[in-house]
């Protein structure tokens, strides 16, 4: 079994009908003032000793950045295959007092002595995906630090090494395993080094702890970000990753030091009367996700339903046609031409969506010539289901989404101080060329990999905000959150409830039906549409905020051990996943 199918198989009507309504609903305001001051703050993370650290914040006066930060290094301690300081996030952010949306991209650069042929072994062949992946080749510049320093110079409001303490606790005095921790310690722990390997394992009460970890994270508490990226804790992580077993890298403390977090544009684009707004390039996730809606948006898909194996059908092939335009054309905007607009222009929207039939399976699908369009050529989807995400409401309405991650299950298997590395180079197509036309995600001396990583932000018709929602898992997060998106917005599910459906995932020709899921039974009848189909699990996992009944209400997702707790302390866990009993009818 490969790396990536055992990482998946663990975290894991009338046509009629189909018009869309005669008149069309005017969009959304502009985004406005969020909520009443003095709201309940929220947070909803992959682990509940996170989410308690970003409410500690929020009871301490901090601000939903602040709950944010405090959230991201507590998961660094108690999900380190998963995210933390080793890796690299995008932060989307609403401010209530201006409306103000922005976003951070916080991704991992590659080294500048980094080639198209980075990933190529002595005999000049390419290394498989899991050959590029353990060792110092595959880890890129760590952002995540920079990130949080950067918000939290423009939205935090508690002193920086505030943020730092219940992280610093949970290193220090040890924490419970989780199952899912166990379980990718126990299929992935061969690539740990001897140091990872100890430091994962219990004491004899069963505890972790991690006082390597514990020390790094006072330094930066009291020295500030910049003491990770110069002097001997750069000096450490790049004799680390110069000095791995397996594909040494060539990086330098130049590379380290020059790492900058950048704000990007946002990307908000209407969806009926709705306002959804993303992360741009070089994140292909809010781009994508908002090209699967907007394909969709001729079709009344809240007619149609979620047990309509018809509107599985149109989601899929939107997905496909989205993907494509992704694969061909998303790639570090610092690099290369990424014609962003044209990918969204109305125009182009509709030709794409044109190809969707509600009665049969496209033939073939490859990608368009959006307005704006470089040549390129299309590349494979090689990510790995990994990462983490969170979702933060302060008392004042200020919202914070964050996707963060060091790629797969404990990144390059490197560690320093207790902290893993990430093995995000493994997001760049390996080989450069296709057909004879440079990939527009290569490798390239301080490029940032292409992303699907899509934490969003929701605006109703008044402006106002009314859902936040990230996901983990790979490729598979352009589809979870598109799913969880029609799920709230056109079949008026929870987010809890959106994010529990099972997931028809299909990046190409073949869609995967969620094993262990209600998708598994809609197979007969996508066969009857020309759906080619398989039964698999995937690595699934999101966490949501939402605005309903005058309150934030949190959600997380069943299939990870995630929970979201309000400032008053109360926990919402997710009700378990639905019988595969439960079937929707075919």
């Amino acid at each position: 079994m490969t790396r990536l199918a055992l990482t998946l198989a663990l975290l894991s009507l009338p046509l009629p009908a189909l018009a869309a309504p005669a008149k069309t609903p005017a969009g959304p305001k502009a985004p406005g003032a969020t909520v009443p001051a003095k709201v309940p703050g929220m947070v909803s993370a992959a682990d509940p000793r996170a989410a308690a650290a970003g409410v500690e914040m929020l009871k301490a006066g901090g601000s939903a950045t602040d709950a944010a930060i405090a959230t991201m290094l507590a998961l660094n301690v108690v999900e380190p295959q998963s995210s933390g300081l080793g890796g690299g996030s995008f932060w989307v952010r609403h401010a209530a007092r201006t409306g103000q949306i922005d976003t951070i991209d916080a991704r991992e650069t590659a080294p500048h002595a980094a080639t198209p042929r980075w990933f190529y072994a002595a005999d000049g062949t390419p290394l498989s995906h899991a050959d590029a992946v353990p060792g110092g080749r595959s880890v890129g510049v760590p952002g995540a630090l920079r990130g949080m320093a950067l918000a939290h110079r423009n939205g935090g409001k508690l002193p920086w090494a505030r943020l730092f303490a219940p992280a610093i606790r949970l290193a220090k005095q040890g924490f419970q395993p989780s199952p899912r921790f166990n379980n990718a310690v126990r299929s992935f722990g061969g690539d740990l080094t001897p140091q990872g390997s100890a430091t994962f394992t219990p004491g004899t009460d069963g505890l972790i702890r991690n006082p390597a970890q514990a020390a790094l994270l006072e330094r930066i508490a009291k020295l500030g970000p910049d003491s990770f990226y110069v002097g001997p804790q750069a000096q450490k992580l790049v004799a680390t990753v110069n000095g791995a077993a397996r594909n040494p890298s060539q990086m330098t403390t130049g590379d380290i030091a020059n790492y900058e977090a950048k704000p990007r544009p946002n990307l908000c684009v209407p969806y009926r009367t709705y306002k959804i707004c993303g992360m741009g390039p070089p994140s292909s996730g809010g781009i994508t996700v908002l090209m699967i809606l907007k394909q969709l948006e001729r079709f009344d898909m809240g007619k149609l339903g979620p047990a309509s194996p018809v509107a599985w059908h149109l989601f899929a092939e939107s997905s496909r046609l989205a993907y494509a335009d992704r694969n061909m054309y998303v790639g570090d905007p610092d690099f290369v031409r990424v014609p962003i607009t044209g990918m969204l222009d109305p125009a182009y929207i509709a030709q794409r969506s044109a190809l969707i039939s509600p009665s049969t399976t496209m033939a073939t699908v490859s990608a368009g010539t959006p307005p704006g369009a470089p040549p390129r050529t299309a590349a494979p989807v090689s990510e790995v289901p990994g990462t983490t995400d969170l979702a933060v409401a302060d008392r004042d309405g200020n919202v914070v989404e964050v996707t963060t991650t060091i790629e797969g299950p404990f990144g390059s298997g490197l560690m320093v101080d207790g902290t893993m590395l990430n093995n995000e180079l493994t997001d760049f197509d390996i080989v450069p060329v296709d057909a004879g036309y440079l990939v527009a995600n290569r490798v390239e001396g301080g490029k940032r990999p292409r992303s699907s990583m899509a934490p969003t932000i929701v605006y109703d018709a008044q402006g106002k905000v009314r859902l936040a929602l990230g996901a983990a898992g790979g490729s598979t997060i352009i589809a979870q959150i598109a799913k969880a998106l029609i799920g709230v917005l056109d079949w008026n599910l929870s987010a809890e409830d959106a994010i529990r459906l099972g997931l028809v995932y299909a990046p190409g020709p073949v869609a995967t039906l969620e094993k262990g899921t209600p998708a598994e039974a809609l197979q007969p009848a996508l066969a009857k549409l020309g759906e080619r189909t398989q039964i698999a699990p995937l690595g699934l996992k999101a966490n949501a905020i939402e605005w309903k009944g005058n309150r934030w209400v949190g959600a997380a997702d069943p299939r990870s051990e995630g929970a979201a707790i309000d400032e008053t302390g109360r926990v919402t866990k997710p009700l378990p996943m639905a019988p595969v009993a439960n079937r929707p009818s075919e």
